[in-house]
């Protein structure tokens, strides 16, 4: 016995004379004060911009301001419980976000964690919440359609892959309804969604939730949640956390398309986290960084090259406006960061034309160059249609009398805007919009009553989807409308025309 005890005490003594305990340097910082969302600490010398902490209850932070004798930590979450004097510690990495295939589905909130309810999120991989933009060698020209399923959009303001396409107007004019409808008409078109929820209701969020669970577009998608009840500081970084999960769908070779809903409210918060902060205040109480806030966001949309790997991410930022001021400083801001604008106007909306776009002043800086063939050819004349149709309209209020050019004129431009006019959540495929788009172009709505056409347009695409399905299945696929299908396109409208009452 005495023998097992002194093996024992000699082992123990071995272990004690052999142990070197390891050295570990940790900075450990302390709150000298916390409010409002915001709290500054001391001791974290080597504090980074942008890198994680985490105070002594739990709570997450982001380093903001990094100043001589303190730092700036905006926290991400509950703030009411840390007190003077609570110690405070780095995490020894920037803030990021997990990315890959296992989001697909799920909503999470700024920082990537999930709030759907389904479990921890499966992901490998984390990309920083800010990175660098892609070089100019790195991109190339954008020359591949978003279809929208809005057939105003897709004739007109087209929108290709890799733009920046921005939808503004005022407070209920349908911007969020553009943007759903254009994730909803993404289904087998090997796209992939994120929704960004800034500042919004989480009752109104959960709905849309709800409905792209009705059309099973959560099936593609990622909805990001920063609600109007979440801090400032979670509504200011949610935008970059969803253009980083965006970005390794981009960066792996495929096609993704993200929505900034809205980038008002996101440079709101921006303004409350950097007035708390004590930085100056410029132009409408913003700081003077504020346009650099949203362009290094929207410049990491891009087509990326051959060499890259060819992926692409789309955004559409949306941007509300007050009584139509599209020239407040927001507003401009982000319309010169972009690649054009979707206007939609209060009048409009008001009168009836739903998507309430204004043709006039909205505009695709790409252009034709995201449009297929088949587009191409049959909206061609389109816009300048209605804008000599509005023009006519506008005059003929206070005449009388009108040539027959001219009433022929007013007549096709009245037909062509019922013709533009859709419900929500019910996109038109491409062969349906160049088959719509012909008939009123060349003239063979100018028999149908005005408030026949959408009646006859319905009749029409049902036919047309049955008796002529080889060539809609022929210009969906090829995305041309040459000289054999242009011959068999006409004959379908014409007879159908001749047959209909």
């Amino acid at each position: 016995m005495a023998t097992i005890s002194n093996d024992i005490f000699e082992s123990l003594l071995k272990q004690i004379e052999g142990y070197s305990p390891a050295i570990e340097s940790v900075e450990v910082g302390r709150v000298l004060e916390v409010g409002d969302g915001i709290a500054r600490v001391s001791g974290l010398d080597n504090l980074r911009f942008s890198e994680l902490v985490r105070f002594s209850n739990g709570t997450p932070g982001i380093a903001f301001n990094l100043e001589k004798d303190n730092v700036g930590i905006i926290i991400l979450g509950e703030y009411d419980t840390i007190q003077e004097g609570d110690a405070i510690r780095p995490l020894g990495r920037i803030a990021s976000i997990p990315v890959g295939q296992g989001l697909v589905g799920r909503v999470v909130d700024a920082l990537g964690n999930p709030v759907d309810g389904k479990g921890p999120i499966n992901a490998s991989e984390f990309y920083n919440v800010e990175r660098i933009a892609p070089g100019v060698i790195e991109r190339k020209n954008v020359n591949r359609p978003v279809q929208t399923g809005l057939i105003s959009i897709d004739s007109m303001i087209p929108i290709g892959r890799g733009q920046r396409e921005l939808i503004i107007g005022d407070r209920q004019t349908g911007k969020t309804a553009i943007a759903i409808d254009t994730i909803l008409n993404q289904k087998g078109k090997d796209m992939y969604c994120i929704y960004v929820a800034i500042g919004k209701r989480r009752g109104e969020v959960a709905r849309l939730v709800a409905l792209l669970e009705e059309y099973g577009a959560m099936e593609y998608t990622t909805v990001v949640v920063a609600s109007a009840s979440d801090s400032a500081a979670m509504n200011y970084i949610a935008p970059y956390s969803g253009c980083a999960i965006g970005e390794w769908f981009m960066e792996n070779g495929k096609d993704a398309l993200v929505v900034y809903d809205d980038l008002s409210k996101h440079a709101w918060a921006y303004r409350q986290v950097s007035l708390l902060m004590r930085r100056p205040p410029g132009r409408e109480a913003y700081p003077g960084d504020v346009f650099y806030l949203h362009s290094r966001l929207l410049e990491r949309a891009a087509q990326l090259s051959e060499a890259r790997g060819g992926g692409s991410l789309t955004a559409l930022p949306v941007i509300e406006t007050l009584l139509g001021d599209v020239s407040a400083y927001v507003p401009t801001n982000v319309i010169s960061i972009t690649d054009g604008q979707i206007y939609l106007e209060p009048e409009l909306f008001y009168a009836g034309t739903r998507p309430a776009i204004n043709v006039g002043i909205s505009v695709s800086r790409v252009g034709g160059d995201a449009q297929t063939k088949a587009m191409k050819k049959v909206a061609g004349g389109l816009r300048l249609d209605l804008a000599q149709f509005r023009a006519l309209a506008a005059f003929a209020q206070f005449g009388s009398d009108l040539d027959k050019s001219t009433q022929q004129q007013l007549d096709r431009g009245l037909r062509l805007t019922e013709l533009l006019k859709q419900p929500q959540y019910q996109p038109i495929s491409l062969s349906d919009q160049v088959a719509l788009l012909y008939a009123g172009t060349k003239g063979y709505l100018d028999t149908i009553p005005v408030d026949r056409v959408k009646e006859w347009q319905t009749s029409f695409l049902r036919t047309f989807n049955t008796q002529y399905a080889e060539l809609a299945t022929s210009i969906a696929e090829k995305k041309t409308l040459d000289e054999t299908q242009e011959a068999t396109l006409k004959e379908a409208i014409s007879s159908f025309v001749a047959s209909w009452s």
